[in-house]
């Protein structure tokens, strides 16, 4: 980082110049040897959570803050989104979700209608899947200097195997839980006010409990890494798992599964559904000897468009080590990127 440097939206996109500023800004300044507990997952790793071993358990724990503009979109709303991803992100990590809690920042002025629907739609989801909302905190900042909400939420599971992305491995096969982009389609076509326009789009955002829980009970020893594709979508998310393990990970286009309407709509914007977010399905890295059943599973328990969509392999040259690349359908190769800038912010 250059002295002088002004901070941009692309440090906050979940692209590389965000792992970079998170690598340089904070982990770098944490000894190594404090940058986990005994036994645990920490900052060194940069997974969904952190985890801390207590005797033959494991704690998991996770935070993040949420925004997205509008605060209420077609399939949900900032709550739904905040309560969702943080339940989500204890679920990429293997665990139970059992607590969660929030802090919520509020731009002094707002609706007091519109901060009771939301937290309404927070507390909702919390309770409909069973969590204890344990604590949090409520602020108000003076008007002008937050863009109208923002809510950060804690989350903490328990587990007695955890995914690490870092367990990821030559062979692995690639699967999604199920079609992309949906969340980040829609809020995009919000924003430039093409709702009315664009029919079929509706955001994907929900919790993966009833879909991750069963998956790792019956499979859980051979799920290597799994994520929630959100910001940067699943080029970014792949683009970790290469980098992070030195290999190449080779994805299918045409099996990746994307409803006709979202494809469309970013087609006629030129924006690659592969960087585009999601909220409603998971990306999985899965021994190839079981991958055709996990794929059986996933269907038989709702997620019809679940498929395999690549694989990690060795790197065929440096030129490629730590990379992604994805088949065409004329039978190509290319690198897919993380995206730098996501215009407009979708989360």
């Amino acid at each position: 980082m250059v002295k002088g440097e002004r901070v941009t939206i692309a440090h906050g996109a979940g692209g590389r110049e965000t792992w970079e500023v998170i690598s340089k800004l904070i982990v770098a300044k944490v000894p190594e040897g404090l940058r986990r507990t005994k036994g645990g997952i920490g900052i060194d790793e940069l997974d969904d959570g952190a985890v801390i071993r207590i005797g033959d358990e494991y704690v998991v724990v996770t935070v993040d803050s949420y925004t997205v503009k509008p605060l209420k979109f077609p399939g949900g709303d900032l709550g739904v989104l905040a309560a969702s991803g943080t339940i989500n992100d204890l679920l990429m990590m293997g665990a139970k979700p059992v607590a969660v809690e929030d802090a919520v920042l509020v731009e002094e002025g707002t609706d007091m209608d519109l901060v009771r629907e939301i937290m309404n739609s927070f507390i909702r989801v919390v309770t409909e899947e069973g969590l204890a909302l344990i604590g949090g905190d409520f602020k108000v900042m003076p008007k002008g200097s937050l863009d109208t909400m923002v809510i950060t939420s804690v989350g903490i599971g328990i587990t007695d195997r955890p995914i690490a992305d870092s367990g990821l491995r030559t062979g692995d096969d690639i699967i999604v839980t199920g079609p992309i982009a949906e969340h980040g389609a829609t809020i995009i076509a919000a924003q430039l006010g093409m709702l009315d326009s664009i029919k079929g789009l509706r955001s994907d955002v929900k919790p993966l409990t009833n879909v991750m829980l069963p998956l790792i009970e019956k499979f859980g020893d051979h799920i290597h890494a799994a994520r929630d594709p959100t910001r940067g979508g699943i080029a970014s998310i792949l683009n970790e798992w290469a980098s992070a393990i030195g290999k190449t990970i080779i994805i299918r286009r045409e099996d990746v599964p994307i409803e006709e309407s979202t494809r469309n709509f970013l087609d006629m914007l030129g924006i690659d559904p592969l960087q585009v977010a999601s909220e409603g399905l998971a990306v999985l890295g899965v021994d190839h000897e079981v991958a055709d059943d996990v794929v059986k599973y996933l269907r038989s328990i709702g997620q019809v468009q679940a498929n395999i969509i690549g694989r990690v392999v060795e790197p065929p040259s440096d030129v490629v080590k730590g990379r992604v690349l994805a088949e065409t359908e004329v039978g190509g190769l290319v690198f897919i990127d993380t995206v730098s800038v996501l215009v407009p912010r979708i989360c």
